[in-house]
């Protein structure tokens, strides 16, 4: 009896530690959320002295394309019905001239929708203003997105000091994990917290020895956070895509139960329809690759024959069913994309030739977009950035360690040998896992975009921060390495437990002591945006341009004058749409050496009314040799060709944008000024030519 109470009691001592240690994870794994959450709201408010703005200076702080997506915002609070709201933008013809959109399929603006409904719903139009309600919720969802990365490292190594120590890592390496201080509407920074969610839950649902009530309830958050992501984000399939491939080869090798990995197969086809239907019929999401690897994949799974595993037949049959895979994916996108209609993105193809050197061109849309430093390989600033955070080294010793484990296994499982169903610490066979696995395969797709296209490192650092977290603070790790190494002169296991503490431990203090400090110094300091050229650039439209009037300049100042005044442009910093890239390269030829004519009859045949030249676009020093918008055109045009062995040709006229400035004919016969300051220089297209000697 008495052994049968003190068993008892030793089972409810247990169950204490574990609620003990769960709430005071899940309280560290909120608090780290919403501190960062406040973080970036008092970053944002010292950088642009945001509180003590008047609302146009406010809304010029929203650059490019996210001032369209705030002025879309604005529309739906003033429409006199959500209904009506969603009518005007999705049969909008009052933003690009001679041209109707819809609005919340091409430029993904669900997020636009959903916070406008909030903030009527919930009274908030009465307490606070809509900018700050706009700005705070996307605020909020990166406090989630680092919640859910500390959820994920944590469920990896069993212990919640690796979610602290990805935290830190995440914010102290934020200029690479994230562009939310750079532009806040963009679509990654509403859809990436939901993907991270999917990634924790996708985690949890791979883990081996995960309970009935918590298989269903990573499943059940897996499936709506899989949707979410994918209507908020245009391009979110591809990187399910990657995810899929990743899975693919967790089941291609056994080392994950089949059956839960068609179960993810299942919730990606729900998503992709789903989404097909709710956005206008989006036919994007059917010729994606996603969906193609994803029945490739279940039909493959119908012809799958039953054989002995480890036996030289089993291991043919692995062979061809990879095989098929990839045939089936490669004909069902195919066949796809012949009988369904969709807009081909062309320009995407034609930029990933000359990219890698496989084509070349003088277009000047594609030289723009090779010129964007997002689009480049990643500079040598960014490995020395997380190196000096100690980021860098950590994750590439965890990477080999589980990258080597995961190659011993799949040779034991192509020999035959099966998986243990828990896999213990004195194993020391972190490879064994099926979530580890994941991970690691993962990332390396991750890693090898990114090594390619610096934009991407966005999508991979954050997982560079939780992977590496992980690994210190995991002993399966540590005695994973001590296994190899045969260490025989202290406990291996007791060991690894040291190290798993004391590792994380000595680098958090190190981090504290280095960049707290900095931290908070960003705080303390006031910056200052002054602007004041644009400001009276949108202040001289408001009171003096007719409500009719169509404007015409750069995209990115296309942006902030439909925002800021609501008037209608010619073109808009979008670059998905054909028509619009089209759009940009002609209006762009303004600070081209072509004739006034020319520019008269591009801009006409827009409607415009009005044009702005910006000075520094026109007198543009660039820091990299043929990437000014003038050295484009020219070669474009055929201007000028600056390679070495061609001939050099010239323009009869000079460029446009510095011959309109001397008032001479036949320039004053096109266009008269009517507005100037510093920065920017307003004309007016004349609707009837005079000619003036």
């Amino acid at each position: 009896m008495k052994l049968l109470e003190y068993g008892a009691g030793w089972n409810i001592d247990i169950l204490l530690q574990r609620f003990a240690k769960i709430f005071i994870g899940c309280l560290a794994a909120v608090t780290s959320g919403m501190i960062y959450a406040l973080y970036l709201s008092a970053y944002h408010e010292r950088k642009f002295w945001f509180s003590n703005r008047q609302e146009l200076e406010r809304e010029i702080t929203f650059q490019g394309d996210s001032a369209i997506y705030y002025s879309y915002f604005k529309d739906m609070l003033k429409a006199p019905s959500f209904e009506r709201g969603v009518y005007e933008l999705t049969h909008n013809n009052r933003t690009v001239s001679l041209k109707t959109i819809n609005a919340v399929q091409q430029m993904s603006l669900y997020p636009e929708l959903i916070a406008s409904v909030l903030y009527q719903a919930t009274g908030s139009n009465e307490i606070i203003e809509p900018v700050y309600f706009y700005i705070g919720i996307v605020f909020g969802l990166q406090g989630v997105y680092v919640t859910a990365l500390f959820v994920t490292s944590w469920l990896m190594s069993g212990t919640w000091l690796a979610g602290m120590l990805t935290v830190a890592w995440f914010i102290i390496n934020r200029v690479d994990t994230t562009r939310i201080e750079y532009s806040i509407p963009l679509r990654e920074n509403w859809a990436l917290p939901y993907f991270a969610c999917q990634v924790a839950a996708l985690t949890g649902y791979l883990k081996s020895n995960l309970n009935t009530y918590g298989e269903r309830f990573c499943y059940l958050l897996m499936s709506a956070s899989t949707y979410t992501f994918v209507m908020m984000w245009e391009y979110s399939h591809y990187l399910l895509f990657l995810q899929a491939i990743s899975l693919f080869l967790l089941d291609s090798f056994s080392l994950e139960q089949s059956d839960k990995v068609h179960e993810v197969y299942k919730i990606y086809v729900f998503s992709l329809f789903l989404g097909y239907l709710l956005q206008f019929e989006n036919s994007a999401l059917l010729v994606s690759p996603l969906l193609s690897l994803v029945v490739a994949l279940m039909l493959a799974k119908c012809l799958q024959l039953n054989v002995k595993k480890g036996t030289f037949v089993a291991k043919i049959m692995k062979v061809i069913n990879f095989y098929l895979v990839c045939t089936l994916t490669v004909t069902l996108n195919i066949i796809m994309k012949m009988f369904v209609p969709h807009k081909e993105n062309g320009h995407m193809l034609k930029f990933l030739e000359v990219k890698f050197g496989l084509n070349m061109t003088k277009n000047f849309t594609m030289n723009w977009l090779l010129c964007q430093e997002s689009l480049q390989a990643p500079s040598q600033d960014f490995f020395l950035r997380l190196t000096q955070s100690s980021l860098l080294p950590f994750y590439i010793l965890v990477l080999i360690i589980c990258f080597l484990s995961m190659i011993q296994v799949i040779f034991r499982r192509i020999n035959g040998k099966s998986l243990k169903e828990t896999v213990t610490l004195e194993d020391g066979q972190i490879g064994e896992r099926p979530e580890i696995i994941y991970h690691v395969i993962h990332t390396i797709l991750l890693g090898s975009l990114a090594m390619v296209i610096e934009g991407l490192k966005y999508l991979w650092t954050p997982y560079v921060c939780m992977l590496a977290a992980f690994g210190v603070c995991s002993p399966e790790l540590w005695m994973t390495l001590f296994k190899w190494l045969r260490l025989r002169t202290v406990h291996p296991v007791l060991l690894a437990l040291i190290l798993s503490m004391a590792v994380p431990t000595i680098i958090g203090l190190s981090l504290w002591k280095e960049f707290f400090p900095r931290l908070m110094t960003e705080l303390m300091e006031l910056q200052e945006f002054y602007d004041p050229d644009t400001v009276e650039l949108m202040t001289w439209i408001k009171r003096q341009a007719p409500v009719a009037a169509v404007f015409a300049g750069s995209p990115q100042l296309m942006g902030t004058i439909k925002l800021c005044t609501g008037w209608m442009v010619t073109s808009l910093p979008l670059y998905n749409d054909d028509d619009l890239l089209k759009r940009n390269e002609n209006i762009y030829q303004i600070y081209s050496k072509r004739s006034a004519e020319d520019i008269y009859k591009i801009l006409t045949s827009y409607k415009a009314n009005y044009l702005i030249v910006e000075d520094a676009i026109c007198n543009e020093v660039g820091t990299m040799r043929g990437c000014r918008v003038k050295d484009l055109l020219d070669i474009a045009n055929g201007h000028v060709v600056c390679e070495e062995g061609d001939k050099l040709t010239y323009s009869k006229h000079g460029r446009f944008c510095h011959e309109v400035k001397i008032n001479y004919s036949p320039y004053v016969n096109y266009f008269t000024r009517v507005y100037w300051n510093r920065s920017y220089f307003v004309y007016k297209i004349n609707a009837v030519i005079s000619f003036q000697s």
